[in-house]
């Protein structure tokens, strides 16, 4: 941002109603020459519109995807091919909105942009995560349908297969992602799942690299890692479970080994810090500033593991914020992951600043 630039942006700041004639006077430019430079703030994300908006400064702006999650659970022994009793339920989800649920029951200041159908699940995702984030940058699509996951848990909660329908995010594209860039551009940090287009992930992660945001990225599965690009210079944190880090790679990591060469390989795509989680078994994680351990969770009673990996993204970057290296970032992680494991609900309700504290206390002190 040039000299020019930062005087009408103050003025306007002082200001929002101001007029271009009004600002051409005061600075004592041509109306032509003051409306090329809001053109070029807007276009950085300093302005927003034609009203002279300004973005609200958060901490944390989440990207991606928003969903119903549908859960089926049976009762017994899971049988294939055949009927098995079950009991079902339903709640929020998406890999964004999760984290941005996490984040804002943790006292995070955090926006979320996501697309949503006009009906009524839409609806229902909006004015529910609002209660906890900003969805000002979100946006519902007429005629489409809202985006859903169906799970299948064994007895056990563990998953044995689940459905996405997602296709309404192949409606983003990269005019949305630059009509809505102030909402990033005005974020201490960018945590972008995979769900949009490659062309609108290669986008966001290209312009947050030359803008200098921090940027966290988080794949949704092992097949949408393909909407990742090769080059992922300008990614802060890649947060990625053993499939994911496998289809990120093209090998198979089937020692803890291979889990730090894994790791290498994605900082070599350009990623600055690399987390593995390990289900059970924990996590590594591996730094361009040579940090690297593993850590191994404690035992805790599993309610349900849908979630808990979102849980894990958010408070690694909750605890990244505070200044927390990387080792106790990723501490707080495994704790916030643990409170959702023992919750039934993909964002455990009864999650807050102190109860994950006192969690990462109990096992991690």
């Amino acid at each position: 941002m040039n000299e020019k630039e930062s005087l009408i942006l103050q003025l306007i700041k002082e200001d929002p109603f101001i007029s271009q004639n009004d600002l051409a006077e005061k600075t004592g430019l041509s109306r032509s020459a003051v409306a090329g430079y809001i053109s070029s703030l807007t276009k950085q994300g300093k302005i927003m519109g034609r009203a002279y908006v300004l973005p609200i400064k958060k901490e944390v702006l989440c990207i991606g995807g928003s969903n119903i999650d549908r859960k089926i659970q049976v009762t017994g022994q899971l049988q294939y091919g055949t009927s098995n009793p079950a009991e079902s339920s339903q709640s929020c989800g998406g890999v964004a909105r999760n984290i941005a649920e996490n984040l804002g029951r943790l006292g995070c200041d955090v926006g979320l942009m996501t697309v949503v159908g006009d009906d009524p699940d839409g609806e229902w995702l909006i004015e529910y995560t609002k209660a906890f984030v900003d969805v000002t940058a979100s946006q519902s699509l007429a005629g489409l349908t809202s985006g859903t996951y169906t799970a299948v848990l064994d007895h056990e909660g563990e998953m044995a297969v689940a459905l996405a329908d997602m296709s309404i995010y192949e409606n983003v594209n990269t005019e949305f992602i630059e009509k809505k860039w102030g909402y990033l551009a005005s974020s201490e940090m960018v945590i972008l799942d995979t769900n949009f287009p490659p062309r609108v992930l290669k986008q966001i992660i290209a312009r947050c690299d030359e803008e200098s945001i921090p940027l966290c990225i988080t794949p949704v599965s092992a097949p949408k890692i393909k909407n990742l690009p090769k080059d992922l210079n300008g990614v802060t944190w890649l947060i990625a479970n053993k499939n994911e880090a496998e289809a990120l790679t093209g090998m198979e990591i089937s020692s803890e080994g291979d889990f730090f060469k894994a790791a290498e390989k994605i900082m070599k795509k350009g990623a600055q810090k690399v987390v593995i989680s390990r289900g059970d078994k924990g996590l590594i994680y591996f730094t361009n500033e040579g940090e690297a351990g593993v850590l191994l969770p404690p035992k805790v009673k599993i309610a349900d593991v849908t979630g808990a990996g979102d849980s894990l993204v958010a408070g690694i970057i909750f605890a990244h914020l505070k200044g927390l290296n990387t080792e106790d970032a990723c501490k707080i992680g495994m704790a916030c992951s643990m409170l959702a494991l023992q919750s039934l609900e993909t964002v455990n309700p009864n999650l807050n600043n102190t109860r994950l504290q006192e969690t990462f206390k109990q096992y991690f002190n």
